[in-house]
């Protein structure tokens, strides 16, 4: 196991180094949707990835955000994010990262989420821990929703349909805050170390978190959907917390599906 660890380390730094690179140019970008961005980094990260992984496991199933499934014959199956947060990549806002994750029949086993910025590498194996940079890491310790600091993301498309506002103004009122980086697998790597308390989200796929599901599990804390039933790759919803105040979360959400809101959400007037 820890050679397929070995593995995605090598092969995140290798892509992001192609991240920073493209990052450093200043690229423009093309739309692959009425709002989903695409740069030639995406592709060019995403092929180094593909490239690599065929070569040591040319057997193994590749799962990608640019290119798609591509199927194999072994009970191993990769899932690759190239470029988590393109949008911030494609407007130089300095926060995104390259994720890839294994799954050995069905488990996820090793996987790592890397900030070429910040040269920050989020490491995890089944059983092994989550480490930052090598240093082992765990989630934070607050007890409740009041202290904690939370994190969300919001889809690029749609955006004036999203219930997620409602789910963000009624924990920003109850928590000491929600912030948004705009990359999930940031969000869920931060949640494993410390940094923020829970993560949630409408609509994300495999490869967004796969890698950061281990390192939560592995730091300590919990994953589920936002109703708090397990968590599997694929569902329509995520919540990753410290632990600790994950009863208390998923109980808010769950109030908030059935339309109770504690705090009414209620129309600004003009020159309020």
């Amino acid at each position: 196991m820890a050679s397929y660890l070995e593995t995605c380390t090598d092969i995140a730094r290798e892509a992001g180094a192609v991240l920073s690179h493209y990052y450093e140019r200043k690229i423009g970008f093309e739309y692959k949707g009425a709002h989903d961005l695409v740069t030639a980094a995406d592709r060019a990260s995403e092929e180094l990835v593909i490239e690599r992984i065929r070569a040591q496991f040319p057997t193994h199933s590749i799962v990608g955000e640019e290119t798609g499934k591509h199927a194999g014959t072994s009970e191993y199956c990769w899932y690759v994010d190239p470029l988590d947060g393109t949008t911030n990549f494609a407007h130089s806002f300095p926060m995104f990262s390259v994720t890839l994750a294994v799954e050995r029949a069905g488990e996820l086993i090793a996987g790592v989420v890397f900030d070429p910025l910040r040269q920050e590498m989020f490491a995890a194996e089944r059983g092994g821990g989550a480490f930052l940079n090598n240093h082992r890491i765990h989630v934070s310790r607050v007890a409740g929703l009041e202290e904690s600091l939370m994190v969300t993301g919001f889809p690029n498309w749609r955006r004036h349909k999203d219930g997620n506002i409602h789910f963000f103004y009624q924990t920003g009122l109850i928590s000491h805050g929600v912030r948004r980086s705009g990359s999930a697998a940031i969000d869920l790597a931060y949640t494993a170390s410390g940094r923020v308390d829970g993560f949630w989200e409408f609509g994300l796929n495999p490869w967004d978190v796969a890698a950061g599901i281990l390192l939560v599990n592995e730091a300590g804390g919990k994953v589920t959907d936002m109703r708090g039933a397990p968590n599997r790759l694929g569902i329509p919803t995520l919540l990753a917390t410290n632990g600790a105040i994950h009863d208390e979360v998923s109980q808010l959400f769950t109030e908030i599906f059935d339309g109770q809101h504690r705090t009414p959400l209620e129309p600004v007037a003009a020159g309020e």
